[in-house]
């Protein structure tokens, strides 16, 4: 439906009563071909391109709140594919491809900026390792650009170069393609599309548990009822080890509270996406003005969703190091997020050895710029029962026979998740 100037007003005064919803809000039906459990943005991505790419449309997404409620919402908004080894590699910038051309295929705005990603170096070693990881992206055909002090220096100048700064500046890693995208009109845009092509999007619909003949899915019990169905997949993030244990699954994952904050609106400030070498820490300034920042796990095991003091002390102190500033500008707010770190740092996008039943989880620090080709290749291994070619490296049994993909170097800091 289009509007009019005057239709926007009108309906802004009724309390937006008048919207035509994105989406429609059916009751569950008892059965469907798949259920997705989990109403984020890999789960709705996942239901998008399950009917776009295969066919298949007698899909429901099981959400147990809202859509977008979980870290879909509760992230950074970064995007990018700067990883080293050839599986993440080929994997993330696969993904990339598809952000580029993202609001296109959805006809939905998910303002998608390829502002840049820039790693700051603060030692000649640090220097040596995205000299290491550039030429690797490069190898993969992924852009990469070494930048050295100066360059540095032109391209965000208000970082602090001084002689005197606590860690010195010597230089930075570059990936110009990468940037940032707004995260609730990623969900948004993928549960129109989907809901578009039929698909079923069920909220405050919480699974329970589920239903097996000897080692095949049948469906699950929700707090609106029994649903079958012949396929499940769960793309559930940092609650993924709470349905798993209902079927008697272990995971080599675990759940930790990973916080965000965002700032008063100032003018434009940062017009590219930096993290610090030194510290966990990254900023980007939204569209809306605020300065978002993130910092590093909890480290402690949590499914809330909330942060705490030491963290926020964290933060705001590396933040203060590479930004003095940063000094004077409120914070207006934080989050945080249930994160599924597995043991390597890669994620884990299966099949199990339950017949019927799919995982999308383990996803660490990439779980949002990985949304379309989560989606895609999650949804290619449901239709066909085999992973794609870009996620077959991303198996259960890796961790039991040792084929890790221990990926060093592609978060905001040179070490192992």
């Amino acid at each position: 439906m289009r509007y009019s100037g005057f239709n926007l007003i009108k309906n802004a005064l009724s309390g937006h009563k008048n919207w035509q919803p994105a989406w429609r809000d059916p009751e569950p039906k008892s059965d469907y071909d798949v259920l997705i459990i989990g109403g984020g943005g890999h789960g709705l991505a996942t239901a998008y391109y399950l009917a776009r790419n295969h066919g298949i449309t007698n899909v429901a997404v099981l959400e147990k709140g809202y859509l977008g409620g979980g870290n879909v919402g509760r992230n950074t908004t970064i995007v990018r594919s700067n990883y080293m080894l050839k599986a993440n590699a080929h994997f993330y910038e696969h993904s990339l491809k598809l952000w580029e051309g993202l609001s296109q295929d959805l006809n939905y705005n998910v303002m998608f900026s390829q502002r840049g990603v820039l790693n700051l170096a603060h030692t000649p070693g640090q220097m040596d390792a995205y000299a290491r990881r550039a030429n690797a992206m490069r190898l993969n055909g992924i852009d990469a650009e070494l930048l050295d002090r100066e360059q540095t220096r032109q391209f965000i100048p208000m970082l602090d170069y001084s002689e005197n700064a606590r860690f010195p500046i010597a230089g930075g890693l570059l990936q110009p393609r990468g940037g940032t995208a707004r995260h609730d009109a990623v969900a948004w845009g993928f549960a129109r599309g989907a809901d578009l092509r039929g698909v079923d999007m069920i909220q405050n619909c919480e699974v329970t548990g589920f239903l097996r003949d000897g080692n095949t899915i049948q469906g699950v019990e929700t707090t609106r009822g029994t649903i079958r169905a012949k396929k499940i997949g769960l793309a559930v993030a940092g609650n993924t080890t709470t349905l798993t244990e209902k079927l008697g699954m272990r995971l080599p994952i675990e759940s930790h509270v990973l916080q965000a904050f965002v700032t008063e609106g100032l003018k434009p400030f940062i017009d590219t996406v930096v993290t610090f070498g030194a510290g966990h820490f990254y900023i980007s300034q939204s569209d809306k003005g605020g300065l978002v920042l993130g910092g590093d796990l909890d480290y402690y095991n949590s499914y809330a969703q909330r942060g705490n003091l030491p963290t926020v002390e964290h933060v705001l102190e590396c933040g203060m190091a590479m930004l003095p500033s940063l000094s004077r500008i409120r914070i207006l707010r934080h989050w945080g997020g249930v994160m599924d770190m597995s043991m390597d740092g890669s994620p884990i996008i299966t099949k199990t050895s339950i017949k019927g039943l799919y995982l999308n989880c383990g996803w660490c620090y990439g779980g949002f710029k990985a949304t379309p080709a989560s989606g895609w290749v999650f949804a290619h291994t449901i239709a066909n029962d085999q992973p794609h070619e870009y996620n077959a490296a991303f198996t259960l049994d890796r961790f039991e026979k040792g084929y890790l993909i221990d990926e060093r170097g592609a978060g905001p800091v040179p070490k192992a998740h």
